[in-house]
């Protein structure tokens, strides 16, 4: 019996011992279980705030400016040299337009202390823009205190390393631009040009559609990578028209044979990330035979819904004769923002912005319409890395 009594008792304390082993075993399962729940749950929540902030930042950016705020924001400018900051804070403005009398005479450290001055005086960071297509078109580099060499046409470049050489010397202009502040050299040019003796031909790349969309696609592609800023232009096509800088163009080819031709590069672009499109002052009669395409909505909309667009749209230079011969100044903002534009790029803007103010004050433009291209916009200074360094 007392053998008996003995195992009896050693088989309770085993049972118990196995029972506290149990019960510790399942209570690690449960602290592994609720931790492993906890980093799951952490991990959605670190991976939903970090995919939202960005849009809800600029929603919220958005909710807090004022009409003078939100409108300033679709001009990009060159102001008179005497006012340079004062306008920028009294206007609100988008962005800046370097010119040759910004960079003619200035130093590296000096353009670099403009430009800066320029964003330390707007509330919202600036886009900082400069034509920087190569060739006979390029604000900085005829400054050999700015660039060593000039930057050449994309022509002479493809002839001598091809699409490589296209690629490089991108990489080179966006880096030297970044050094400089400037978030967007405004090219590449994709106009389809055959012609030597047309106007854009020195400008482009002087091939056919194919070969033009390879070029652009090239060129966006290297200026996402360098987080550079690249618009397409002149949109709907130049070809072999004349200049609108110096008088009203007409072109009166069909519909068909822009689709086939001309549109083809910018599709390239805007497949390859573009972040920008700039329209032309031409008028297109198988579009739009009342207006340049650059107020025209019928421009705009193939632009948005055929050819499936959706970043910032910006006109060309307003005081262009093909269009400043067209239209007043003041009504041209306005007109320019309600065919679908995102920014205005003008030397009137002092006339232009209380104009559109003005408009949305008295119900003739949305502000609901104003903020679809604030947004976009401010998106496009978010992916350029800029709207949060003031």
């Amino acid at each position: 019996m007392k053998k008996k009594g003995i195992i009896i008792s050693l088989a309770a304390v085993l049972a118990v011992i196995c029972a506290g082993s149990i019960w510790a075993l399942t209570r690690d399962e449960e602290k592994q279980t609720t931790a492993a729940t906890s980093t799951s749950s952490t991990a959605k929540t670190m991976e939903s705030s970090s995919s939202e902030p960005a849009e809800n930042s600029i929603d919220t950016m958005i909710d807090n400016m004022s009409l003078e705020e939100k409108v300033g924001q679709l001009f990009f400018v060159r102001t008179p040299p005497e006012n340079q900051i004062s306008d920028i804070q009294n206007y609100h403005l988008g962005g800046y337009v370097l010119f040759g009398d910004d960079t003619e005479n200035a130093t590296k450290e000096s353009l670099q202390e403009q430009i800066q001055s320029f964003q330390e005086a707007s509330d919202i960071p600036l886009l900082i823009g400069s034509d920087e297509e190569g060739g006979t078109v390029t604000r900085i580099s005829n400054n050999s205190e700015l660039v060593d060499q000039p930057f050449k046409a994309p022509q002479e470049i493809y002839a001598e390393n091809g699409w490589q050489g296209i690629i490089q010397d991108t990489e080179q202009k966006a880096a030297t631009l970044d050094e400089l502040g400037i978030n967007t050299g405004l090219f590449p040019d994709a106009d389809v040009s055959t012609d030597e003796e047309s106007f854009i031909y020195d400008r482009t790349i002087g091939m056919d559609a194919k070969g033009t969309s390879k070029y652009v696609e090239n060129v966006v592609k290297a200026l996402e990578e360098a987080q550079s800023g690249s618009t397409l232009k002149h949109f709907p096509g130049y070809g072999n028209n004349r200049d609108s800088h110096v008088e009203i163009v007409t072109d009166d080819r069909s519909l068909e044979e822009l689709r086939q031709n001309d549109f083809l590069p910018f599709e390239a672009g805007i497949k390859a990330g573009a972040d920008s499109v700039l329209v032309s002052h031409n008028i297109v009669n198988s579009i739009d035979p009342d207006a340049p395409a650059s107020i025209s909505p019928a421009v705009h909309e193939i632009l948005r819904e055929e050819l499936d667009f959706d970043g910032v749209v910006m006109t060309d230079d307003m005081d262009m004769a093909g269009l400043a011969d067209f239209i007043s100044q003041e009504e041209a903002g306005l007109a320019a923002l309600k065919a679908g534009n995102d920014l205005v790029m003008s030397s009137s803007y002092q006339s232009q912005i209380p104009y559109v103010i003005q408009a949305v004050e008295d119900g003739d433009f949305s502000e609901e319409e104003l903020d679809i291209s604030v947004q976009r916009v401010l998106t496009w200074k978010e992916d350029l890395g800029i709207l949060h360094e003031n």
